[in-house]
């Protein structure tokens, strides 16, 4: 069976909207700069994926910038692959491997963990992300915890997720102060 896999940056405080003001010299709205073991984590985690689940604002955000983009590894990735957009109408800009779905989220992501493949993958798309992890449809957490307290911004474990206990199965850390922690669903490792 196909994991589901969430990949974030997050802050010190746990914001994880608008990376790149966590980093020095980024500007508000920039992607991070990241050193060269961030890069490595990041093609390693993406290098398993073979589909992303997004919802329709993170879409409509990233089908203006990631094809004309060059920020590797990630650009060649979410270019290519699947993407599976969350949407209720039809997004205004198109996007090549896109599938528009206007379905319930449980039941099309069981159905899509059941199908060959390899690591489903969700990239930003925090509001969609909290649907999974509230459904309890989340397999692994690859966290960046990056050296920063933001002091604002949206969260992605939220009060309403109530208690579940992951079972942590990595943990790393960057040159620039980055922390790489891998938590996994009991029984998913």
């Amino acid at each position: 069976m196909r994991k589901l896999v969430l990949y974030t940056l997050m802050s010190l405080d746990g914001a994880v909207d608008n990376p790149g003001r966590y980093f020095v010299g980024s500007r508000p709205g920039e992607a991070p700069e990241f050193d060269a073991v961030m890069d490595d984590n990041e093609a390693k985690i993406i290098g398993a994926q073979d589909a992303v689940l997004l919802g329709r604002r993170t879409y409509e955000e990233w089908s203006q910038y990631w094809p004309t983009a060059d920020n590797q590894p990630f650009a060649d990735f979410i270019n290519t692959t699947t993407k599976h957009v969350f949407t209720s109408s039809t997004p205004s800009e198109s996007w090549s491997e896109s599938v528009l779905v206007d379905e319930l989220l449980a039941g099309y992501v069981a159905r899509l963990k059941q199908e060959a493949g390899r690591d489903i993958g969700v990239h930003g798309s925090i509001r969609l992300a909290g649907h999974l992890l509230s459904a309890d449809l989340v397999d692994r957490l690859e966290l960046v915890l990056v050296p920063t307290v933001a002091a604002a911004g949206r969260k992605l474990l939220t009060d309403d997720l109530g208690v579940r206990r992951l079972a942590l199965t990595r943990a790393e850390r960057s040159p620039t102060g980055c922390v790489f922690l891998t938590y996994d669903r009991p029984g998913t490792e």
